[in-house]
C-alpha cells in the first residue's frame, strides 16, 4: 500500500524501485475512500472502491507513507467501510474535495486579513 502527497492510496505488487524511492507498481489498484457522513446523513460507515490501473511508476518525492499489506487480510473491507459502486464513490469523493477546497479558501482568506500569509495564499486569493 502506497499513501500519495495528493492523498491518494495505491495497493499493488512492488517490481522495482531505486535510490531515489521511484516505485515501478504493478496490478495497480487505486482506492477511493468517502469516510461516514459525507455518504449521507445516516450513513455510520463509510464508503470505498478500488479502480484498476495497472502498473504505475511512482515518482520517489510523492511517496508519504509505503507499506506491506498483509495477504490474509487483503481481501477484507478496510474497518469501518464498506464496498460501494465506483461511480458513487467517485462523485462523493469529488463532492467532499470540492466542499473542502471552499472550507480552506474561506479560511485562507480569514488568515490573511489577520496578516497571516500562506503557501498558496495567492493562488486562493486569486481563484
Amino acid at each position: 500500500m502506497i499513501a500519495l502527497r495528493d492523498g491518494r492510496k495505491l495497493l499493488g505488487i512492488l517490481r522495482s524501485w531505486d535510490q531515489f524511492a521511484n516505485l515501478v507498481i504493478q496490478q495497480t489498484k487505486e482506492r477511493i475512500f468517502v469516510p461516514p457522513l459525507t455518504a449521507g446523513p445516516n450513513q455510520t460507515r463509510g464508503l470505498y472502491a478500488d479502480i484498476d490501473r495497472g502498473i504505475f511508476l511512482v515518482r520517489g518525492e510523492n511517496v508519504l507513507l509505503l507499506g506491506e499489506i498483509d495477504l490474509d487480510k487483503d481481501d477484507d473491507p478496510p474497518p469501518g467501510y464498506d464496498l460501494a459502486d465506483r461511480a458513487l464513490v467517485e462523485r462523493l469523493a469529488k463532492q467532499k474535495k470540492a466542499e473542502d477546497k471552499v472550507r480552506e479558501k474561506s479560511k485562507v482568506k480569514k488568515l490573511s486579513t489577520l496578516g497571516f500569509e500562506g503557501e498558496n495564499l495567492g493562488d486562493v486569493l486569486l481563484g
